[in-house]
């Protein structure tokens, strides 16, 4: 038996398919863990959502930016539709709402105490350890599931806070957290997260590096595997040396997509045949 962990699928159903078959996945003995972005930008998200929810207790995904933009879209959001969102299949499936209540019931986080691996769309701040990120998580997944998710999503999109702390309440914690688990890229040193900021390392302010960069983050004793920022390159020496695993390619940008084997750490991937912005950049991620 064994788990990969595979990045950010966005739509791009035929590369999955072609990515299952390099690994040689047997439904009846191996498990799938997905880093979140099932859907959007790609040209099948339908297929995916579909796909991923028929493998039952065989995958686990996190929840990821998309992911949320998708169920806030069909939750009442319609605003807040992107000329680039490729999610139209779904809203008009005969089984969207099953598929949506499935996805709505997601995790957030991810921990499998046995491998000792955290499973995350984006990032940690650096002033949370495990068991804070584990009740942080918690708190959004509750709302998603139980509270009133609805009201959830009119208070979701924005880029503030921009800090964590114990004293943050209502709206504005719900906001952080999310955004922290499905949007960090980077932090400063005093633990501000700055949203903005979407290339490769080095292109950002030199307050900020990558959230996993931070000196003494707490989760930095943790293995930690994210998705969500395809512009970024983690050599495996750095992967290693960071205990973070990075397996976001930029498959629906005319990347690759990407699948991590747990028990031995070795990448998998296929190349892509859409783009999703037709040859432009990618910073819109």
């Amino acid at each position: 038996m064994a788990t990969f962990a595979i990045g950010d699928v966005q739509g791009c159903y035929q590369e999955l398919r072609n990515l299952l078959e390099v690994i040689g996945f047997d439904r009846e003995q191996d498990a799938l863990w997905f880093t979140g972005d099932l859907v959007n930008r790609g040209p099948r998200s339908l297929e995916v959502l579909r796909f991923v929810k028929g493998l039952g207790t065989k995958a686990v995904t996190v929840l990821g930016n998309h992911d949320l933009h998708l169920l806030a879209v069909a939750f009442g959001r319609t605003e807040c539709l992107d000329e680039d969102d490729t999610l139209d299949t779904i809203l008009s499936a005969p089984d969207r709402e099953e598929l949506l209540h499935w996805l709505r019931h997601q995790p957030c986080l991810h921990h499998d105490p046995e491998m000792g691996i955290i499973l995350v769309h984006a990032g940690l701040p650096p002033q949370w350890d495990l068991a804070k990120a584990g009740a942080c998580a918690a708190e959004v997944e509750h709302i998603l599931r139980e509270g009133d998710y609805r009201e959830f999503f009119n208070h979701m999109y924005g880029d503030t806070p921009v800090r964590w702390s114990e004293d943050l309440k209502g709206w504005e914690r719900l906001r952080f957290i999310t955004n922290c688990l499905t949007r960090l890229r980077y932090c400063a040193a005093d633990g501000r997260v700055t949203l903005k900021e979407k290339g490769p390392p080095g292109s950002q302010p030199g307050e900020f590096m990558p959230w996993f960069e931070v000196p003494d983050r707490r989760s930095r004793d943790l293995r930690i595997i994210f998705g969500h920022w395809a512009m970024l390159s983690l050599s495996p020496l750095e992967m290693e040396r960071h205990q973070v695993f990075h397996v976001d390619t930029g498959c629906c940008w005319g990347g690759s997509l990407t699948a991590l084997r747990l028990s031995d750490l070795r990448l998998f991937s296929v190349p892509s045949s859409c783009n999703a912005l037709n040859g432009s950049d990618n910073t819109k991620l």
